[in-house]
């Protein structure tokens, strides 16, 4: 397959022949021989490191094979935890194993943290395949440098995702590891919101430097969606609404909603409005919000945005209004990371 990134070509193998154990011999078989085999083991992985162990250490590898005693899975953050407890260097770079680095990206990401040692370094990628999560991988790759540190509280996570971080041992070790939990926890997204705790910046190389695979049965679909929701919204609240005495939320449907009753009785005060394009919406005239235990129960006006007044927490979905949205942010000239901040 031919892949062309920031002005160059790379030819990679993306789909090299599988070899698979069987269960009955522990041999390795071709693919067109799988039909013949009745099941498959893929559970013994760390037998399989140990056989190459030493044909890769004669080469000059050096291999470190780990695991440990539990009954159960320790998940992805206990196995980045123990990669990085193992290794030496002053630099980590992370790499998931289905994913394909291209040339230069260790070198490119090196200078780069060299420049910038409390930051988390990203870089653009090229989906796998192609057709996939069209609008995920145009925002990773299309969102501008401010817009790393403003837009880290959308549905789409980390502004730069996991599988490209590079950063210094230092950093890692202050920003405290990943999390251990269970099965279900992001713990890309808990490390980089305690990066930006720490006063960690967020840097990318505008360089496709990995080929970044999707697949239904990646460990991130195993999180929850309302996990991630209860995160952003608490980290939002912190960060930015906090901070603010007042403030409109622009979608009075039903994610704007949702956000207002997810705040905090504090934050939850601070809504002076909502505000939205929808005719219909705009003259209910407000919003009920009929789950409070306050008498008489609270009724949150609902304007036309160009009669709200920010700042605002934008509820709408990013790239799906074909630039109405843009426009008309652009229309009331205002700056993203102070008038407004992206939540969906």
């Amino acid at each position: 397959m031919t892949m062309e990134c920031s002005d160059e070509v790379f030819e990679l193998n993306v789909k090299p022949p599988k070899r698979l154990r069987t269960v009955q011999t522990g041999a390795e078989t071709e693919p067109d021989a799988q039909e013949s085999q009745s099941k498959v083991d893929v559970d013994d992985s760390r037998k399989v490191m140990e056989a190459w162990k030493g044909k890769l250490e004669a080469r000059g590898i050096s291999v470190v094979i780990s695991g440990h005693n539990s009954d159960q899975p320790r998940g992805v953050g206990y196995a980045k935890n123990k990669a990085v407890a193992q290794s030496s260097g002053k630099y980590l770079c992370f790499q998931d194993a289905d994913d394909i680095m291209l040339p230069q990206r260790v070198r490119l990401q090196f200078e780069t943290s060299v420049l910038h040692s409390s930051s988390l370094i990203g870089c653009r990628v090229r989906r796998l395949p192609e057709s996939s999560t069209e609008r995920y991988t145009r925002w990773i790759n299309t969102i501008t440098q401010d817009q790393l540190l403003t837009q880290v509280y959308t549905s789409h996570g980390p502004t730069v995702i996991m599988p490209t971080w590079f950063c210094s041992r230092d950093w890692f070790s202050t920003v405290g590891w990943f999390s251990e939990e269970s099965k279900g926890v992001p713990e890309d997204l808990i490390f980089f919101y305690q990066s930006l705790r720490e006063g960690g910046l967020v840097t990318r190389v505008d360089q496709c430097l990995v080929v970044y695979r999707y697949h239904e049965k990646a460990t991130t679909h195993s999180v929850k969606e309302e996990t991630i929701w209860n995160l952003r919204v608490g980290f939002l609240q912190e960060r930015v609404i906090s901070q603010w005495e007042s403030f409109t939320i622009w979608n009075a449907g039903k994610q704007g909603r949702k956000l207002y009753r997810c705040l905090n009785d504090t934050n939850r005060n601070k809504v002076k409005a909502f505000c939205d394009v929808d005719h219909n919406k705009i003259n209910k005239g407000f919003y009920t919000y009929e789950d409070s235990k306050e008498r008489p129960k609270p009724r949150i006006p609902i304007l036309h945005y160009k009669d709200a007044s920010p700042p605002f927490i934008i509820c709408v979905k990013l790239d799906m209004t074909g630039g109405v949205l843009e426009e008309n942010l652009n229309s009331l000239q205002l700056k993203e990371g102070i008038d407004f901040f992206h939540f969906n």
